[in-house]
């Protein structure tokens, strides 16, 4: 496939990341919200088959910058990116997520003597997000009447930040934890979070065409309906009407369970969305409950 001229005339232009942790998760969305395409190997523009968008491809630490210029309309990125590139007044968080989520950190060596942000600040930091880092210790060091060069230092680097202590580089970092593994392999942990971070997706605050805001509803509809089927299943159950308030407790439903009565005089039929997460927990329940011919079904998409 080849880019002719005018190819991306009226068409919408969505960045999704390019590469990293947040890639493979974007694909996923896509996919379930048919935004369909084919994207050529050596290029990192493409257009939809089925919709009037373009899908521009971006390392994630762009796409703040490319959707709060107005570069692009709109965009899939982390919380956390926007802040660090200072687009957090030039774009609007459409939408969370739901994956992608970590907490950026402070964290320091575990046998050493710096226990708490307090004794941290006046030292030396690494980390990638120097601006986050930058605001965090400036108002720590605030706080402690720090000034000149009494206060902490923040130094940047692109990669490895978890090895900054153990090379002698720092005496503590800020940098993206999701499960700590790799940190507490380097012998350190948290003493403090700076803030929580998910995938967000964004839209520009430059305006748009009329139709170009009716298909960023389009977008935002779909994949909130593809978020809400990955979070939640259906569950279906017959059980004694007499018994169906205690049951009704276990599977509320986003508003309410959905009830029809049965042949077998006194059974009702019911059916319900619940957080796949609970599942089990939940059908455990309905058994002790007296539920009968209790079912789960997965969702492809909705629209909720």
């Amino acid at each position: 496939m080849h880019l002719l001229p005018n190819t991306l005339d009226g068409r919408l232009l969505f960045a999704i990341p390019k590469k990293g942790r947040l890639h493979e998760k974007c694909l996923q969305i896509l996919a379930g919200a048919d935004i369909q395409f084919r994207r050529h190997a050596r290029l990192d523009v493409c257009v939809s088959l089925n919709l009037p968008i373009a899908l521009i491809f971006l390392p994630a630490s762009d796409i703040p910058s490319f959707v709060g210029k107005g570069n692009v309309d709109l965009g899939i990125t982390g919380h956390d990116v926007i802040l660090e590139a200072k687009m957090n007044e030039h774009v609007t968080e459409e939408l969370k997520l739901g994956f992608g989520k970590c907490a950026l950190q402070v964290q320091v060596p575990e046998a050493g003597p710096v226990q708490n942000v307090e004794d941290l600040a006046g030292k030396r930091i690494v980390t990638s997000f120097e601006v986050l880092a930058e605001e965090y210790f400036a108002k720590l060091d605030a706080n402690l009447n720090l000034t000149g060069d009494q206060r902490t230092k923040i130094d940047y680097v692109g990669g490895s930040v978890e090895a900054a202590c153990s090379l002698g580089l720092a005496d503590g970092i800020v940098d993206l934890v999701e499960s700590g593994d790799t940190m507490r392999a380097y012998g350190l942990h948290p003493i403090a979070t700076v803030l929580t971070t998910e995938a967000v997706l964004i839209k520009t605050r430059k305006p748009l065409s009329e139709e170009h805001e009716e298909l960023v509803k389009v977008i935002k509809s779909r994949i909130a309906g593809v978020i809400a089927a990955n979070k939640y299943a259906v569950c279906t159950y017959n059980i004694p009407r007499d018994k169906l308030a205690v049951a009704a407790s276990v599977t509320p439903g986003r508003r309410a369970p959905t009830v029809s009565g049965l042949e077998t005089e006194g059974w009702v039929a019911v059916s319900s969305m619940v957080e796949k997460n609970k599942v089990a927990a939940i059908m455990d329940e309905l058994e002790k409950i007296g539920a009968e011919d209790i079912l789960i079904f997965n969702l492809d998409n909705c629209r909720v």
